[in-house]
């Protein structure tokens, strides 16, 4: 009676995760969602850089997934 409990368990073929290079809408303009994230990740990398305005969904998505991989955590007082 293990049945899988579709709130935490991934379906079968799920396609919740793409790589942001095959998404349909990939090459639309960086949501203000993603600019917002990117700039915050950019500034507490110490990577300005890695923000630019005219960025694509799927760049934007790679480079936030990149800085949080850098990014130290937060440590609280």
């Amino acid at each position: 009676m293990n049945e899988p409990n579709p709130k935490i368990d991934r379906a079968p073929n799920s396609n919740t995760e793409k790589d942001p290079d095959e998404w349909v809408s990939g090459d639309e303009p960086m949501t203000g969602a993603q600019a917002s994230y990117l700039k915050t990740l950019s500034e507490e990398c110490d990577e300005p850089e890695a923000f630019a305005p005219d960025l694509t969904k799927a760049e934007a998505s790679n480079r936030i997934v990149a800085l949080k991989a850098e990014r130290r955590p937060v440590q609280h007082r």
